[in-house]
């Protein structure tokens, strides 16, 4: 099979965020290549920040992505409130968290039931699988519409919320309106507990991730909204020193950066903030994650799905927890007065952990701002994982590398431009 040549083409491939290709080389029975090339143009969300006033990067970067804008919200109001010298009030962090929650679980639904699970039980797509399994779909749209509610009910709306303000929100909603809210989050343990027992019965290819994993921590919780950052190799490092640590360079054959961790390719995502943290999950989630035979690492990107769901299990118990002990603050946001200064924001979107930086002049003008999403993190490493699975893999038929590539991609759920489609795939032999 090394002696001829090979081309396999996946013109537009659904269930993955945004547009791009990948090429594969092999030469004389080896992987030479296996590049990601994302062709979408660049958006320049970085360099139409600049000049802005400082109060506007939450509303401005939630347009980056339609599925996890609380994450570039929160990063940057994270960034942004450290720029000028100003700490959230414990109540109003627990309802960015809350916030962030439904997100959490709106996102993890969508890519466990209508993008991942499809590959998992032999469905080209969603509404295919519906036709078979029609409840165990509608379970997932009922998992994505608790969390939009709160999305709604918190940030105004569930896609690129407008009630969130540096320093806190625009108004907050009282006990009583939160109440309601707990029977539908009880509802939906149940729905995410089944999920995962679900997701558990599925068979797992074996593959072994061997790069460093990083995210964010915080000692008596899983880290969600806020933290420092720690990886697998043992660093541990606070959000102002991300760059000293993460370095971000052009590649030839893509438009996106891609990113290393201390020169090396790195994980960051669920996988990263289950083995990292696992101890922080709460008694529910990780005797779950048991119960589905995980142990306190996990580090076969197949299982991605698996750890999403305990994930979803943490978020609702999380904003349980938090609407129990609700008591609407006197004001829904602390002042952030202009200030020259720099700002280093960090939080866990689902994919990942998210850093913004902004440089503000005494004005509050935004001098520079730098935004390094989950993707670009885990780009390299994605690349090295199908560069293993082509090289374990070469005696497959073309169709069925070409599949196994294409499911290898989605176990990370890459969000190249926060869009709908995404490779190309060509695999070059000679």
């Amino acid at each position: 099979m090394s002696h001829r040549s090979r081309q396999l083409r996946v013109s537009s491939l659904a269930r993955v965020e945004g547009e791009g290709a990948l090429r594969v080389l092999i030469e004389d029975g080896r992987v030479a290549r296996a590049e990601l090339n994302i062709y979408e143009p660049p958006r320049f969300f970085e360099a139409f920040l600049r000049g802005r006033a400082h109060t506007e990067p939450p509303d401005i970067t939630a347009r980056i992505c339609g599925i996890c804008p609380v994450a570039y919200q929160t990063s940057a109001c994270n960034a942004i409130e450290q720029a000028c010298g100003v700490t959230l009030r414990p109540a109003l962090a627990e309802v960015r968290r809350l916030l962030y929650c439904g997100e959490w679980i709106s996102s993890h639904a969508l890519h466990i039931y209508l993008l991942h699970a499809p590959d998992f039980l032999g469905h080209p797509d969603a509404v295919s699988l519906a036709t078979r399994h029609r409840e165990t779909v509608e379970r997932g749209l009922a998992l994505k519409k608790a969390g939009n509610t709160l999305l709604e009910v918190i940030g105004g709306r569930a896609i690129h919320p407008v009630n969130v303000r540096v320093g806190g929100f625009y108004s907050l909603p009282s006990r009583d309106e939160l109440r309601p809210l707990a029977e539908t989050l009880r509802r939906a343990l149940d729905d995410a507990l089944e999920t995962v027992r679900w997701t558990a019965g599925f068979e797992f290819p074996e593959l072994e991730l061997g790069h460093d994993l990083l995210a964010v921590y915080e000692p008596d919780r899983y880290a969600i909204a806020d933290g420092v950052l720690h990886t697998a190799s043992g660093r541990w490092f606070g959000p102002g020193e991300f760059s000293h640590h993460v370095v971000e360079e052009q590649v030839p054959h893509s438009t996106a950066l891609h990113a290393t961790l201390d020169g090396r390719p790195y994980l960051t995502g669920p996988l990263a903030r289950y083995s990292l943290n696992f101890a922080q999950l709460s008694d529910t989630a990780r005797q779950a994650a048991v119960e589905a035979g995980l142990g306190p690492a996990c580090r076969n990107p197949f299982q991605s799905i698996l750890v999403r769901g305990v994930e979803v299990v943490y978020a609702i118990e999380e904003a349980l927890r938090i609407i129990e002990n609700y008591e609407q603050p006197l004001r829904p946001a602390v002042d952030v007065p202009a200030k020259a200064g720099i700002g280093h924001g960090i939080s866990e979107a689902p994919r990942g952990t998210l850093y913004h930086r902004y440089a503000l002049d005494a004005g509050g003008l935004i001098r520079e701002a730098t935004i390094v999403p989950p993707t670009s993190q885990n780009q390299a490493a994605i690349e090295d994982d199908l560069r293993r699975v082509v090289a374990a893999n070469l005696a497959l038929p073309d169709p069925e590398l070409t599949a196994l590539c294409e499911r290898t991609i989605r176990n990370y759920d890459p969000c190249i431009s926060c869009s709908a489609h995404f490779l190309d795939l060509v695999l070059e032999g000679r």
